[in-house]
């Protein structure tokens, strides 16, 4: 498989740490794979999910990965992401036009979900916290 591409979809927020959280992952993500990655946002913050659908159109990849940086399955995940890609509901395969004529295969992936990394880091988080404490 040639070039893949990651979109990687926050909540947005009008206060600027979210839209950064979202820019140091993906950021964080690139220095650990090969995907070229686009971050964007369901409201709130720019660029939204359509424009940088536009502009993964003008890029040369084989496949597009649509990653929601969300905990849980909500309204968004299971409604708003799939409609704007072009998923039907419940689905997490389709295909994404490139702007050369192709079709490639476009595949929705999970939010982060009931994962253990997660439960280790809040320990994390709360161990900070104690140091602040002690």
């Amino acid at each position: 498989m040639g070039k893949k591409g990651l979109l990687l979809i926050g909540h947005g927020s009008r206060l600027p740490y979210n839209k950064e959280l979202i820019e140091v992952t993906a950021h964080q993500m690139a220095g650990m794979s090969e995907y070229l990655i686009k971050c964007a946002y369901m409201e709130k913050s720019t660029p939204n999910i359509e424009q940088v659908l536009a502009e993964f159109k003008k890029e040369d990849i084989d496949l597009l990965v649509v990653v929601p940086l969300f905990l849980a399955k909500g309204v968004h995940v299971l409604e708003d992401i799939p409609l704007i890609i072009g998923l039907e509901m419940g689905s997490c395969r389709g295909t994404f036009s490139v702007g050369n004529g192709r079709t490639i295969p476009l595949v929705y992936a999970e939010p982060i979900g009931k994962d253990p990394m997660l439960a280790k880091l809040m320990l994390k988080n709360a161990a900070a916290a104690l140091k602040t404490y002690l």
